[in-house]
């Protein structure tokens, strides 16, 4: 029995050290310029939560949350930001630097010339995207902190979930890119997140829109991320949670699957 169980140990272990050495790989070829990474993607939900969350929230005022309180707009729509900025960050890894990589850079070619192995590969770009994310959500949450607009407490358990997020964004991010043919169709890939940016329940709740929409605007995944961080920093987290959860570990698994095997028909063909 121990001789059919360290083999597999083993073989987790390599995997796993193969999986850092991508990560580290990135690290390293992009130190000098990490700073301007993270400014690019903090600034943006930063404007948009200062601009809208603090300026037109003076305009609409406090929201009715689904249990009867009364929150103010920017508490309301700064979770949706950090939802956002972590789907963003994910993305702009996994897709774009990804496609570049493996398409006009050939950088993976040279890779699966060592025991590197695609599904491998996908786990490395994966965690340095995660990397990128996690800088970029750990600095929101200590603006979201600062502005009064969550807890040091419930921050900590945000950060997490935000962390889950760039997950589910960055292994589906990458599985839509082994599937791309070249750069105009980032168009495409461009108008479907800015329009789950916009309709997510970011600015509003989902219970404003009408019946249909709702149902189409609840299964998408940017919403589950959003509905789950904001329950998480405004302290209304129930059961739903789980569902959210579960539903991103879900989209987890699916987009490192699909990555992985297309990845090992595109490079080995």
């Amino acid at each position: 029995m121990v001789a059919l169980v360290l083999p597999r140990l083993i073989d987790v272990s390599a995997a796993s050290r193969r999986s850092v050495s991508v990560t580290e790989r990135n690290i390293a070829a992009l130190r000098s310029v990490y700073w301007l990474l993270l400014v690019s993607g903090f600034v943006e939900p930063l404007l948009y939560l200062l601009s809208i969350g603090v300026g037109v929230g003076a305009l609409v005022g406090d929201l009715n949350l689904p249990d009867g309180r009364l929150v103010g707009y920017a508490a309301f729509v700064a979770p949706a930001m950090l939802a956002s900025s972590a789907m963003t960050g994910a993305l702009a890894e996994t897709t774009f630097n990804f496609f570049g990589k493996m398409k006009y850079m050939k950088l993976y070619d040279g890779v699966i010339a060592t025991p590197v192995r695609p599904f491998e590969i996908a786990l490395g770009e994966l965690g340095w995207a995660m990397l990128r994310g996690s800088a970029y959500s750990a600095a929101f949450l200590v603006v979201m902190t600062a502005m009064d607009l969550t807890t040091v407490g419930r921050a900590a358990i945000a950060f997490p979930a935000a962390v889950l997020v760039g997950f589910a964004f960055g292994a589906s991010g990458m599985a839509l890119a082994t599937f791309m043919r070249s750069w105009q169709d980032f168009d495409l890939m461009g108008s479907a997140q800015f329009t789950l940016f916009l309709f997510s329940g970011t600015f509003v709740p989902a219970e404003a829109y009408p019946t249909v929409l709702r149902w189409l605007v609840e299964v998408t995944p940017l919403y589950r991320a959003v509905h789950l961080i904001r329950d998480v920093a405004l302290g209304t987290a129930g059961r739903s949670w789980l569902i959210d959860v579960l539903y991103l570990l879900l989209v987890v698994a699916l987009g490192l699957l699909v990555a992985s095997r297309r990845m090992g028909r595109l490079l080995y063909r």
